[in-house]
């Protein structure tokens, strides 16, 4: 039997990634569309005028929500696809008279629009924010409707995220298998005309507080917020307050269990709407009570300096490209990290789906958000403004995750010019992000770039450890090492912790394979001499005091990029406890904390 049939066969017969997909905001009623969808290609995107919006059936299979390149979709076409098109009939059900209809999409990379019975009911733009419309009027509860999903991907055009997606035919270099239309589960809930949309909880250690900020469909002053925090079964805080948009609600917490990822506690959390005194929307919840600030040059988590010492990650899988093929691989990821002395990750150049940040909230995991910012010309103004209305979804859904500690909106932005289109940007995005979330730090370009910014993050690759301490130990009046000394439109340093978010990269591949993979640098023939290498470069930031925080370049292979702790596949390369103990030799609590040299400006 052909691979793509088993693979068919396998997927179809459960429900691919059947949990709830929005776990830190979960409503007990809901429908998962995942599974089998009518499917096909629009190479000359003349669908629409074949009137596809009103089709009832299409000449392929696809399983939602892997894209058409993976293998998990049962398809694994690879080739740049300009549209595709899905179809499939929904059932209402009769049970959900009287609430409105929401149909929810996790991601779909780029342009997607979706039409019920013919009729287009809205489109979004974005290759990972999550986007929702209300479908009431043209899907009434206990009636079947015809769904049909229409999504355009222009990866070549600049003006869209894309990531780490190969802007050639085949993958090559740091790029990879692309990603089309639907990546992420699609379902439907009914809510309250008048429920509540979103929250902001922001946790304050410093004040024995949780401060809650919401925002209803509709508002109405006559309804009631119930908000109650438990540890386990035990009440710790309730409040009560109007149904009013942006009002803060304030729930003392007394001594509160701080999260940590050493400690990675959460409270639950229920949010109840109330009208007339009877419950019409619920939600289930949880926060983590902690703090993260940067202050004199360091990162502070709950008050103290910490260490982060991360590992980038791409959220790559051989099986389902950019979908993980299980909630299951999710946390394993993140098990597998923490095994080998990582505290957290750098997300790289992806919208990783909010059970990931699941995970890592209940596993004790720091994680930096980041935005599939490569694809766009930094220098083009329609390509500001699709990232920055892609962006503030991105910062608005994720804001309330504990594991998320900082936000990092773009990635070597080494293509930026003078032309001033790139610093409007950074600046708007910064200040935005700001507004939005002034909880976490921005680090608004890795690998320098650096516009405005609350982390000073540099990329080096310098396998020569006396090299590494030479460049990477500050002078007095002497701005440090960085990627883009030539450029005086970019920032100076002003003394923000001072982080080398990527280095590493060391290959270790099989002979066989060296001559179509590559990691950075030399090979290297024998574990001894990885090891080695491996422990000099991570002493060597020991030994560099003003160096805070590092970002090990990657947790696992991805296609012909093999440098990865472990192989594609997730088994390992190495020996787990020995490069745990290298990585561990840079403890995660500072507790030498020095001033650090003034820079002139």
């Amino acid at each position: 039997m052909a691979l793509a049939a088993m693979v068919w066969i396998l997927c179809a017969a459960a429900q691919p990634r059947a949990e709830y997909p929005r776990p830190q905001f979960e409503r007990a009623d809901w429908m998962n569309l995942n599974g089998e969808w009518n499917f096909a290609f629009d190479f000359g995107q003349t669908g629409r005028e074949r009137d596809w919006q009103n089709a009832k059936n299409f000449d392929r299979k696809i399983v939602v929500p892997f894209c058409p390149e993976s293998r998990l979709s049962g398809i694994g076409y690879t080739d740049f696809i300009p549209a595709v098109w899905y179809q499939r009939t929904v059932s209402v059900p009769a049970s959900w008279t009287g609430r409105r209809v929401r149909l929810n999409f996790g991601a779909s990379d780029y342009e997607t629009h979706v039409f019920i019975d013919g009729r287009e009911v809205g489109t979004h733009y974005g290759s990972g924010s999550s986007f929702s419309f209300d479908i009431t009027e043209l899907a009434q509860p206990g009636s079947q409707h015809n769904l049909v999903v229409w999504v355009k991907d222009n990866l070549r055009g600049g003006r869209q995220t894309g990531g780490k997606q190969a802007y050639e035919l085949y993958s090559n270099g740091c790029m990879y298998t692309r990603t089309t239309g639907i990546w992420q589960t699609v379902w439907l809930e009914p809510v309250d005309a008048e429920g509540l949309e979103q929250v902001f909880a922001v946790p304050d250690i410093d004040q024995q507080q949780l401060v809650v900020r919401p925002r209803f469909f509709k508002e109405s002053s006559g309804n009631r917020l119930t908000i109650r925090v438990s540890d386990s079964k035990k009440l710790v805080a309730t409040a009560t307050a109007p149904c009013t948009n942006g009002a803060a609600v304030v729930l003392p917490i007394k001594k509160p269990k701080l999260w940590s990822p050493e400690q990675p506690f959460l409270y639950d959390v229920t949010y109840e709407v109330s009208r007339s005194g009877q419950v019409v929307d619920r939600i289930r919840s949880y926060v983590g009570m902690r703090k993260v600030h940067v202050e004199g040059g360091y990162f502070y988590l709950n008050n103290q300096p910490y260490y982060q010492r991360l590992v980038l990650d791409q959220g790559f899988y051989p099986d389902g490209i950019w979908t993980a093929p299980s909630d299951e691989a999710l946390r394993r990821d993140i098990e597998l990290s923490k095994a080998v002395g990582f505290n957290g990750a750098r997300l790289h150049q992806k919208s990783f789906e909010e059970r990931y940040y699941y995970w890592a909230d209940r596993l004790g995991y720091l994680t930096w958000g980041e935005s599939a910012s490569w694809g766009l010309n930094v220098n083009d103004d329609v390509a500001a403004r699709n990232f920055i209305g892609e962006w503030t979804e991105l910062v608005e859904r994720d804001r309330n995750h504990p594991s998320l500690v900082t936000w990092t909106p773009f990635n070597e932005t080494w293509s930026s010019t003078g032309s001033g289109v790139y610093n409007h940007m950074v600046e708007d995005v910064y200040r935005l992000t700001r507004a939005i979330d002034p909880t976490r730090p921005v680090n608004d370009a890795s690998g320098d770039g650096h516009v405005r910014t609350d982390l000073w993050t540099q990329h080096n690759y310098e396998r020569d450890p006396q090299k590494l301490v030479s460049q990477l130990t500050f002078h007095e009046g002497r701005e440090p090492y960085r990627n883009q000394a030539d450029k005086p439109y970019l920032a100076k340093y002003d003394g923000q912790p001072y982080m080398i978010d990527e280095f590493g990269g060391l290959p270790w591949i099989r002979p066989e394979e060296r001559s179509t993979s590559w990691g950075y640098g030399s090979n290297i023939d024998t574990l001894d001499d990885f090891y080695r290498i491996l422990q000099d470069e991570v002493d060597a930031l020991r030994q560099c005091p003003n160096v805070v925080g590092f970002c090990y370049t990657q947790i696992t292979d991805v296609e012909q990029e093999k440098n990865g702790i472990y192989y594609y596949d997730r088994t390992p390369k190495f020996d787990t406890e020995r490069i745990r103990a290298i990585f561990e030799r840079i403890p995660s609590v500072i507790t030498d904390v020095r001033k650090l040299p003034v820079i002139e400006k």
